[in-house]
């Protein structure tokens, strides 16, 4: 890869990767370096990209890749040094409301009628591109955009009366 492909890359799928990890890592300086890891390891092995899929679902894959190892690390490190390290893990307090927050989104979504459950499903679930999703359904990616919108209002309005 040249250096203006690197960067075209990075600009376009940086944000992507690090929403990615951020959503595994729960924790901004993990997701940060872990997304600077993918793109680093993704410009020392370009020859491992096949082109079987999309650039940015292999960019996903390196980065999902990169945080397992992370976490068998720290779990390693965990049973070796347990009273040495802090500990990051939310309250029960905190667990159980996001539990309970979690809980009624899917709760809400369940009466969604379809193609708003399904587009919400794999915008928000899949991180499919509304044209990706268009295409899934052989419509526009306006038509895709307009149906996560509404199914996103719908979502809302429920939550509001659970």
């Amino acid at each position: 890869m040249d250096r203006d492909m690197i960067q075209k890359l990075y600009e376009t799928e940086y944000m992507r990767v690090y929403s990615y990890t951020m959503t595994l890592a729960k924790n901004r300086d993990l997701a940060e370096e872990i997304a600077q890891e993918t793109f680093y390891r993704a410009m020392s092995t370009e020859r491992s990209f096949r082109g079987e899929s999309d650039v940015g679902t292999w960019l996903l894959s390196i980065a999902r890749n990169l945080f397992y190892d992370e976490m068998r690390k720290r779990n390693r490190e965990v049973s070796e040094f347990p009273e040495e390290l802090p500990d990051d893990r939310k309250s029960h307090e905190e667990a159980v409301s996001d539990a309970d927050m979690s809980f009624r989104i899917h709760l809400a979504m369940h009466d969604l009628k379809e193609p708003y459950r399904e587009v919400f499903e794999l915008r928000v679930f899949g991180e499919l591109s509304f044209a990706k999703i268009g295409t899934i359904f052989r419509k526009t990616e306006n038509w895709a955009r307009v149906t996560y919108h509404r199914a996103k209002l719908q979502i809302q309005e429920r939550m509001g009366k659970l």
